[in-house]
């Protein structure tokens, strides 16, 4: 779809410095506005851009262990990614599993995700 672009000659200082308010005409030939940032939008706009996003913390840190996990195994399995000048890297993904852990008792102890964090 093609559209020709008449924006404003600069920021309109009623909305603020960096807001551009365009006006773009389809190829349909309607005017179709187009909202800058921080626009009202109305009530199809979707979640509050400003809020969080709501996310399972500890799902998360899981996954990045699940991957340490694997990648350990891999690294453990060939040997060429473990002798001579790369024999650290076994080390690399048990510190990652080690921190993982540490960061997903944090995070279900509540510090990290307080929100959403397990009683027990």
């Amino acid at each position: 779809m093609e559209r020709a672009e008449q924006g404003t000659s600069g920021p309109d200082p009623a909305r603020g410095a960096g807001s551009d308010v365009g006006t773009a005409t389809g190829a349909d030939g309607r005017a179709d506005v187009r909202a800058a940032e921080g626009a009202d939008l109305g009530a199809d706009a979707g979640p509050d851009p400003t809020r969080p996003v709501a996310v399972d913390t500890a799902r998360i840190v899981l996954v990045g262990l699940a991957c340490w996990a694997v990648a350990l195994v891999v690294v453990v399995a060939v040997p060429s990614l473990h002798t001579g000048t790369r024999d650290w890297w076994p080390w690399t993904c048990v510190a990652g599993l080690v921190l993982g852990l540490l960061g997903l008792g944090y995070v279900r102890r509540g510090r990290g995700n307080a929100v959403g964090a397990r009683r027990g």
